[in-house]
């Protein structure tokens, strides 16, 4: 019946544009859509215009933000020797729920995927390292997803920043929380090896 409304199909058309929304999902999101009073539904279209014109990136660590420079980097307390290096907004968002973080952040927006298009000078690596060479960093955390693409991009950004002086980190991964050893893989067990620590 959906199907021959065709304001609610375009309607779930654009809804099934998210990443990781389905075409079930999308059509649900429609229907709730149209449960909204009119003032609801106006005030949720103008929130998705309103995000769309005043969130940019940051100039500084090119992360989002809706101020002139973002929060993390207006913030005097942070330590600005210290860089985590992340593919995403999302991941920030993550590293920020720990409060355990005190330095800050620069956002790459992808991963090197050469498969997908991805290349270097599509990312933010231009920016990171002009950050680098203005020599108040000491230390650099790559914190890339341990994924092929995030694997890449981390030899590829520790093979330009380390002739610029810095220390070059990794996250260490490992086993999680809770879960049984024998049923990690060779490669967590590997991982959660390679980041062992004194105790």
């Amino acid at each position: 019946m959906a199907e021959y409304i065709e304001s609610l199909r375009l309607l779930a058309e654009k809804f099934g544009r998210l990443e990781g929304v389905g075409r079930k999902t999308a059509m649900r999101m429609a229907f709730s859509v149209l449960e909204l009073e009119e003032e609801d539904a106006r005030a949720f279209a103008q929130a998705i215009i309103d995000a769309k014109e005043k969130i940019h990136l940051c100039p500084i660590c090119q992360n989002l933000t809706d101020r002139e420079v973002c929060p993390i980097c207006s913030d005097e307390e942070r330590d600005r020797s210290l860089i985590c290096v992340v593919s995403d907004a999302r991941t920030v968002m993550a590293m920020e729920k720990v409060r355990e973080f005190r330095g800050v952040y620069h956002v790459l927006h992808g991963l090197i995927s050469p498969m997908n298009g991805v290349t270097p000078d599509k990312l933010k690596i231009r920016e990171l390292l002009a950050r680098v060479g203005e020599g108040e960093v000491s230390e650099v955390i790559v914190a890339t997803n341990p994924t092929v693409e995030g694997e890449a991009t981390a030899m590829y950004l520790s093979k330009l920043l380390h002739p610029l002086g810095v220390r070059v980190t990794r996250l260490a991964y490992g086993v999680p929380v809770g879960a049984d050893l024998e049923y990690a893989d060779e490669i967590t067990l590997f991982r959660a090896l390679e980041g062992r620590r004194d105790v």
